[in-house]
């Protein structure tokens, strides 16, 4: 009865209302990367003219939602201004994607994780080619080898900026993640595992969560709205659409590269079952 008691106090009751992120308070949170500086500085450039362009108010955060490295070309400059953005930009939460937690793996010698890293569509040899490592090597040396040139490869900034990505961040009444929750688990009490890499139990499930959930890994031609969560993976790597995000009271819109101004969303309530 008492562990009852003290699990009702600790779990949040679910969304039943429109979403907010609070008061004097925007929020922008922008999807997969991969490896695509260009796109990221191109939608970077709109967010500050968006943001310019509303009223003041007193926060404004930025929220990352992982996988900045893998398949496109320039996954070590992407790392490189993301840190340096992050100087700059107090309210600045980065989050930690799948391909984040193979390539720290591989850095720090996996040997299974190596392996997965090079596997064709995972990206990885893309991102090593950004550091330096030619095509040959890739090819000729042994995993058992190979961490050890990684390891050298990445700077040690880029190695702490790794270490210090997040699982999730909240803000408000949404929970922003890289790819989902496990449906009926309380956020303090999910897996990592389903964090970075869950789909379709997620993806499938109707019903409405604690928070609305702002996610991406899986990609979608265009931002995909639902009544407990939004997913703004819109396959930047491969389309050249990164989308991100806007949220401010209970409003969102969203700004993609790519498309033209009339094709941005203008903004609308956020809806919860």
């Amino acid at each position: 009865m008492m562990f009852q008691m003290l699990r009702s106090k600790r779990d949040r009751q679910m969304l039943a209302g429109p979403p907010s992120v609070g008061a004097d308070r925007r929020v922008y949170a922008i999807g997969d990367v991969h490896g695509r500086y260009d796109l990221l500085v191109e939608l970077l450039d709109m967010i500050g003219h968006d943001d310019w362009h509303r009223e003041q108010c007193e926060d404004t955060s930025l929220v990352f939602l992982g996988d900045y490295v893998d398949r496109g070309p320039q996954s070590r400059q992407v790392i490189d201004f993301i840190i340096r953005l992050r100087d700059r930009w107090p309210n600045m939460t980065c989050l930690m994607g799948n391909h984040e937690q193979v390539f720290q793996m591989a850095i720090n010698g996996d040997e299974q994780a190596v392996r997965f890293f090079l596997r064709d569509g995972v990206g990885g040899r893309e991102t090593l080619a950004s550091y330096g490592i030619a095509e040959r090597a890739i090819k000729e040396m042994e995993p058992g080898a190979l961490w050890e040139l990684i390891d050298m490869a990445v700077p040690q900034r880029h190695k702490d900026f790794l270490a210090s990505l997040k699982s999730h961040a909240i803000i408000g009444d949404y929970a922003f993640v890289h790819a989902g929750i496990q449906p009926g688990v309380p956020l303090q009490e999910q897996e990592d595992t389903d964090l970075y890499w869950i789909r379709d139990d997620f993806l499938n499930f109707e019903q409405p969560h604690s928070h609305m959930i702002v996610h991406g890994h899986s990609i979608r031609e265009n931002v995909e709205m639902r009544t407990n969560r939004i997913g703004i993976d819109t396959g930047a790597y491969a389309s050249g659409h990164l989308t991100a995000i806007g949220l401010e009271g209970t409003e969102c819109w969203f700004m993609t590269t790519g498309r033209n101004a009339q094709e941005t969303e203008e903004p609308r309530k956020s809806s919860a079952a």
